[in-house]
């Protein structure tokens, strides 16, 4: 078997030299995106609703949508890809709602339960490891080895993403927040190798290589983790800057630059954080299952984090493991790529450093230092008070669905997606009675600096099969047709969406082109079936594939009646991160999951009963 470093390094091509050679992003033709939206409205309004919004339509498309659609041509004439501004803008940097647990994503460290498992005493030395892989990582991605990513067809995917992956800080503004990039490949110049250490809400700043720009090893980053978990350990706790991080945009923007008017010391040290190359948190809490991992990654300790930071890597009091990123500069195949990496490598030694113990003679780590005055501290206080308050309404579920994976599915000739996928709508039409509008992530990663379109997985083919599934009266041979259906309809949307021939990305360029002209809303995006059907972010059931490596994770829900649905396979499993909101006491992740994995035997059931193999399903 190949070694890590060997899958993921080429010799033959640097990561980002397809980059300007990927295709621009498309606009699809507008009748094309205004026939696609009506189909995917139908599951939620009564035939008058419909009506109603046929007409809507129509008349955008034959009067302002026409003029809108031309501007937006004329507009894209300029630009490599002209979603890409606008997306980051309006769906994240926008937003004065704090970044967690609403932005943020995470996920848990799947090294703990292979040979790291739960263990009092294991947190400092597991922590040197994964430090020591993610500098690796970075290694890579600073010569421009990092492999390119591929479809299925070969074509290469556009890596611009993974260059904000390090030394990537988000930056509030009283309006709109904004993107500090200091990476920088060897080609392109000096970059950061500093990182962040958090512990006990004190801050302190480590170096990750030497002067060679080689990592310093676990047994040479340990000794450095376990001055700082010492020197925490005796000492009181720090004022726990970070919170501010996870206040409402606004108000950590006016504290910000409260901050940097204080001190020249607090212009330092947010410069040192700012362009630091990624945070590692040292958390004093167990975390003992994906569950409680999850919740604690994504709902932990805001006076140990760094909200704006790219990347934020948390180990747990008994040495397992977990993340915090933030969503804005990067979609998740970033982290999950950077993860297994790790994993590999963990599986690969077993565990256990097979390499030098010696230990060099390191700048020790360097406390951060600010001057704080009264109105800091209440900003502190203020932010861990909306951060808590928030984070206790989440609700995270990660169980492990043993039922079949991977490897049953492709036997039969079923997509795993496609499949999860129609098993959420049954899911969740079992326990509500309705369809849920639903978002599933599609990349658009073949475009110049492409990332995503949203395919709208619930459609009227899904839920006719979910209601025949839960019809006593129908046949198995009229549930097998109606998921054959189903199927090839949901296979077919994910390829369009891929193609960025959806119809959500394009609608939001018409929005934002009527905005920007100062023109009023046109009716098509007041209309109620624009949000009924999940637009302007009302999707109830907010999901996403993963993959098929060992990584998974997820965000909260979309909307406060919704569910974060986040998924991986494995051969013989398929696992799950689930999220609903607390507060709302018509869902829960929990009972969404019970549904969901009777959805998924009884998928098994139809597939293996006599008529699916007459039918050679």
């Amino acid at each position: 078997m190949a070694s890590p470093l060997q899958m993921y390094v080429s010799e033959k091509e640097r990561t980002f030299d397809c980059e300007d050679s990927l295709p621009n992003l498309p606009i699809p033709p507008l009748e094309q995106t205004l026939k696609k939206y009506l189909d995917s409205v139908r599951p939620h309004l009564s035939p008058e609703e419909l009506r109603t919004t046929e007409f809507i339509v129509q008349e955008f498309g034959q009067g302002v949508g026409k003029e809108l659609h031309r501007r937006l041509l004329d507009n894209a004439k300029h630009k490599r890809n002209w979603l890409e501004k606008w997306w980051e803008e309006y769906a994240y940097l926008r937003g004065r709602y704090p970044s967690s647990p609403i932005v943020n994503f995470a996920g848990p460290g799947p090294y703990s339960f292979k040979f790291w498992p739960p263990k009092e005493g294991t947190q400092v030395p597991r922590c040197a490891m994964t430090t020591y892989y993610t500098l690796k990582y970075w290694q890579m991605l600073r010569r421009e080895r990092l492999s390119i990513d591929r479809n299925s067809k070969r074509q290469p995917l556009s890596m611009s993403q993974f260059h904000r992956g390090f030394s990537t800080c988000k930056i509030p503004g009283e309006e709109v927040d904004h993107f500090n990039f200091y990476f920088k490949t060897k080609r392109e110049g000096k970059t950061p190798t500093h990182f962040l250490v958090i512990c006990k809400g004190r801050i302190f700043t480590v170096e990750g290589v030497d002067e060679k720009e080689e990592p310093y090893t676990p047994p040479e980053l340990e000794a450095q983790l376990q001055l700082i978990r010492e020197r925490c350990d005796s000492e009181p706790r720090g004022p726990g800057v970070g919170a501010l991080t996870g206040a409402e945009r606004t108000d950590w923007a006016k504290l910000r630059q409260h901050l940097l008017e204080l001190s020249p010391c607090n212009v330092r040290s947010l410069d040192i954080i700012q362009t630091s190359m990624f945070v590692v948190s040292l958390d004093d809490v167990p975390a003992s299952d994906f569950t409680e991992m999850m919740q604690h990654s994504l709902c932990g300790d805001c006076t140990n984090r760094w909200y704006d930071k790219s990347l934020c890597f948390i180990t747990f009091s008994n040495g397992t493991s977990g993340c915090n990123c933030d969503h804005a500069p990067f979609d998740a195949m970033v982290m999950v790529s950077l993860t297994y990496f790790i994993d590999l490598n963990v599986t690969e030694c077993k565990g256990k450093w097979q390499g030098s113990k010696e230990v060099r003679i390191m700048k020790p780590p360097e406390e951060l230092t600010f001057l704080l005055d009264g109105d800091i501290y209440h900003g502190i206080a203020k932010a861990i008070e909306t951060h808590d308050k928030l984070a206790k309404n989440v609700e995270c579920f990660s169980p492990i669905f043993t039922g079949y994976g991977r490897k049953y599915l492709r036997s039969r000739k079923i997509s795993p997606d496609t499949h999860v996928q129609l098993a959420l709508q049954l899911a969740y039409y079992r326990m509500h009675k309705k369809p849920a509008p639903t978002y599933e992530t599609a990349t658009t990663r073949r475009y110049y600096h492409g990332r995503t379109e949203t395919v709208r997985s619930c459609t009227m083919e899904a839920l006719r099969w979910s209601k025949a599934m839960l019809d006593p009266q129908r046949s198995v041979l009229d549930r097998l047709k109606l998921y054959r259906i189903a199927s090839q309809k949901h296979a077919k949307m994910m390829v369009e969406c891929q193609n960025n021939s959806g119809c959500d990305r394009h609608l939001l360029g018409l929005y934002l082109t009527s905005l920007e002209a100062g023109m009023s809303v046109p009716t098509i995006f007041t209309d109620p079936a624009w949000t009924k059907s999940g637009g302007g972010g009302n999707y109830i059931l907010s999901t996403s594939f993963v993959g098929y490596t060992t990584v998974h994770g997820g965000v909260a829900p979309m909307c406060k009646d919704g569910y974060g649905v986040f998924y991986r396979f494995g051969p013989d499993c398929i696992v799950f991160f689930m999220s609903s909101w607390i507060s709302d006491e018509s869902t829960s992740a929990r009972e969404l999951y019970e549904n969901l994995r009777q959805s998924l035997l009884d998928m098994k059931h139809m597939v293996e009963s006599p008529e699916a193999q007459a039918a050679r399903l």
